[in-house]
């Protein structure tokens, strides 16, 4: 572990055979890394992580049963492995890994920010201070999920950890009335004061709900944060322009025109 050309073992998990094919190949293009393991869930990636003892696990976020998050919460901290997440769109876990300087790569994965996530998992497996790293990682996450180990021991021993399960519609009372509009036909969502608009299918839902509370209601795969008072339908995306300023305009498909913030432009990763 003290040798900077050491051969890392790693434990690939994502519930995407995909996006673990997609590892397996740039990983063979980077070169140095063992790939000793793959899982499809935490619950799983828990006991090879246990048995296999890896040097770093490549673990994504959003996942079945145990996400991401909960498994780093569940592993013991004097014998955590380094974490690489891997996230597709979660803004605010990206912010605070920043802070905490725990490393994450963005999907799609690009090979060169892999690379530099392997360089600095052997620079921390160098380090003298490991104890202290994987405690500011547990912190990290803790922070986040704002849930004890010992809640989340609790949970899954009960079978309670499920991913959530988003509605294939949205109810919108107006005026006594009550509309069910399918997510499907959502093209994009904004703010209007303390009521959410929602354009679908041509058609103009106001509903009075705030943007978080809207937001956890839809599947983060498909809908995205690209402003504060925005949100927008990947699969309705046809065009991105670029801006001198750093901003980004969405064209749909229908043609409506959507500004992303420069605070969102990591969220360009998800259109590509």
């Amino acid at each position: 572990m003290n040798d900077n050309n050491k051969l890392l073992t790693a434990l690939l998990v994502d519930d995407e055979p995909l996006a673990r094919r997609g590892l397996r190949l740039r990983l063979k293009a980077i070169g140095g890394v063992e790939i000793i393991g793959e899982s499809s869930n935490g619950r799983e990636a828990h006991e090879q992580i246990l048995a296999l003892q890896p040097d770093v696990v490549l673990l994504d976020i959003q996942m079945p049963t145990v996400n991401g998050l909960q498994l780093v919460q569940l592993l013991p901290p004097e014998t955590m492995p380094q974490i690489v997440f891997i996230t597709a769109y979660n803004q605010y876990a990206v912010e605070a890994f920043e802070v905490n300087a725990i490393d994450y790569v963005l999907k799609p994965i690009e090979e060169h920010r892999l690379r530099l996530a392997l360089e600095r998992v052997r620079e921390k497996l160098c380090s003298t201070n490991l104890i202290a790293q994987r405690e500011q990682l547990l912190e990290a996450v803790s922070n986040l999920t704002q849930e004890s180990t010992q809640s989340l021991q609790q949970k899954l021993a009960e079978g309670e950890l499920v991913s959530p399960q988003f509605p294939e519609k949205i109810a919108i009372k107006d005026a006594g009335k009550t509309t069910l509009v399918p997510t499907c036909t959502i093209d994009w969502i904004d703010a209007a004061g303390d009521y959410m608009c929602v354009h679908a299918d041509g058609k103009t839902h106001v509903m009075r709900i705030t943007m978080k509370a809207l937001e956890q209601q839809l599947n983060p795969k498909i809908f995205q944060r690209i402003h504060r008072s925005t949100i927008v339908n990947l699969k309705r995306v046809g065009a991105i322009d670029t801006h001198t300023n750093g901003e980004y305009y969405l064209q749909l498909n229908n043609g409506e025109r959507l500004k992303m913030s420069r605070s969102y432009k990591t969220k360009v990763q998800c259109f590509l």
